[in-house]
């Protein structure tokens, strides 16, 4: 496989945020223009809901028979793999490559279905509350309201849709007649990318950064947060936390600390998409095991 260049990441990132940005103008154009030139942009992991999108949604795929248990380890594997690398461009490259392809081959119409039933039945009860009232703030003040996420652009505007928000910009699948192909358009919308996302849905908007806030708990986040005038860390990892404290920006942490003690679990990771599968892979393996337990197939072995 080439090694991709820093220059062919940057086209990527610049190419997934201008994509995202584009399908959340036709939504903008539904409805009513804004009062000001000032938007609010929330993350969605860990942000504005408990735990990974992604870890929700494959435990609800899962159930549904969307997929084995076998396919969902590899992906376990996969990613693991990329958090022992770390993020060089060849994990970068492979984590794009496994990026959503669990879809490929399923049509749009049915995974949008899915997703509706798995946010009532997953998601709906894991809404922070702090932060759907900062967000109902912004919307009180006549401002547009987005969430900018790596996650799957489905999951993020039902999301939005359901929280009565503005819309989504997501991690864009590509489809070809109605069916998803596995691929992504551009690259995931992490990072640099979610900046470019919210630079582009600016310039078409007639918003002015300096008057925007950003929402986010994750260092991966400093390009977007760093891009408006009014940044806020909301349940921030240790590595943003230290840096809004020295920018002096806004800090917010609603979690206990059980729920904070969990994130490494839960949390999507560096690329913020495709690391719920390992913790998906965890609770099925958990779960397939407390069966076999309760069924007596585990017998527990004698100590000599």
């Amino acid at each position: 496989m080439t090694r991709p260049t820093t220059r062919d990441l940057r086209a990527r990132s610049v190419l997934a945020g201008e994509a995202s940005a584009a399908a959340a103008e036709l939504e903008a154009a539904l409805q009513t223009p804004p009062v000001t030139h000032a938007a609010a942009f929330f993350d969605l992991d860990n942000t504005m809901l408990q735990g990974a999108s992604v870890y929700h949604l494959a435990r609800g795929l899962y159930r549904r028979k969307f997929f084995t248990g076998a396919e969902i380890a590899r992906k376990a594997v996969d990613q693991l793999r990329f958090r022992l690398q770390g993020e060089t461009p060849e994990s970068v490259a492979n984590a794009r490559s496994s990026a959503l392809s669990f879809i490929a081959g399923h049509r749009v119409a049915e995974v949008q279905i899915l997703v509706e039933e798995i946010f009532d039945e997953l998601m709906a009860d894991k809404i922070w509350p702090g932060t759907k009232a900062f967000a109902q703030q912004h919307l009180d003040a006549g401002e547009r309201v987005w969430l900018v996420t790596a996650s799957p652009v489905e999951v993020a505007r039902l999301m939005a849709r359901r929280l009565g928000l503005t819309g989504a910009l997501g991690t864009i699948a590509e489809t070809r007649d109605g069916v998803y192909t596995g691929h992504l358009v551009g690259d995931i919308l992490h990072g640099p990318a979610k900046a470019e996302a919210v630079r582009a849905l600016a310039a078409h908007e007639g918003l002015h950064l300096a008057d925007c806030a950003a929402y986010s708990d994750s260092v991966n986040d400093l390009p977007m947060l760093e891009l408006v005038g009014h940044p806020c860390a909301i349940n921030p990892d240790s590595r943003l936390r230290r840096h809004a404290e020295v920018a002096g920006w806004k800090v917010r942490d609603y979690r206990t600390g059980r729920k904070a003690a969990r994130r490494a679990l839960l949390t999507a990771g560096a690329l913020g998409v495709t690391l719920g599968a390992v913790s998906a892979a965890v609770a099925i393996r958990g779960s397939v095991l407390q069966e076999r337990v309760i069924s007596g197939r585990v017998r527990r072995r004698r100590v000599s």
